[in-house]
């Protein structure tokens, strides 16, 4: 009785003891929510006491992101004479729309001589210069600003090669044109230029200032 009575007083002590020692030989982790909202999204921060040292010296010579947004550019975008006389006007917005630029300006035109000339200028000793001006002259054209990170280069690869039988397949040209005589679609080679073909095509005011819903989901 009096042995039973001495390990019952002592049970306590050993299972304590027993605790503290397990809780001393298995580290813990823990989720930080809040150290890792200061991280790039789809991040949570783990620290242990152990290794919480070494994570902070980690968190300080990680390279922060680039922000896309830095990149915005705006590119003069024309569906030429024969994609509008084709119905195609559609169908070539809609690849823009799809892949995430921004439409801030869009008018159905007919372009006059001079203006072509001014577009084309660096293509006046050409001797395809008059063929060109009257085909560009001889319909409406759809006149488009489009805004976008990367949107210069990115939309020269949307269109495609000059000449649409080099083109590649899924890419306009390739996909809608079989002369370069008649490649429904111009695009500025250059942020330069897109800059200096929207205030030629487009009047002050005639841009639209608005920002798209679905930004988010596109730019992080």
């Amino acid at each position: 009785m009096d042995a039973m009575a001495a390990l019952a007083r002592t049970s306590p002590t050993l299972a304590a003891t027993g605790r503290r020692s397990s809780a001393r030989l298995r580290p813990y982790a823990s989720l930080s929510f809040a150290a890792a909202s200061s991280r790039p999204r789809g991040r949570v921060a783990l620290s242990t006491p152990e290794w919480s040292g070494r994570a902070t010296r980690v968190a300080r010579v990680s390279p922060r992101r680039i922000v896309a947004s830095s990149d915005v550019e705006q590119s003069y975008i024309m569906i030429k004479p024969d994609g509008v006389q084709r119905g195609l006007v559609g169908e070539i917005i809609s690849r823009f729309e799809k892949k995430g630029f921004l439409l801030k300006g869009l008018k159905l035109f007919q372009c006059p001589k001079e203006l072509a000339q001014e577009h084309y200028k660096d293509l006046k000793e050409r001797p395809f210069f008059p063929k060109l001006i009257d085909y560009i002259t001889s319909g409406p054209v759809i006149c488009m600003a489009w805004e976008g990170d990367g949107v210069v280069a990115s939309a020269r690869k949307l269109i495609g090669a000059t000449n649409p039988l080099q083109a590649e397949p899924g890419t306009i040209r390739g996909d809608l044109a079989v002369q370069t005589g008649r490649n429904v679609v111009h695009g500025s080679d250059s942020p330069d230029n897109g800059k200096r073909e929207i205030a030629l095509w487009f009047k002050e005011g005639e841009l639209a200032q608005w920002e798209s819903v679905q930004t988010p989901w596109l730019i992080e």
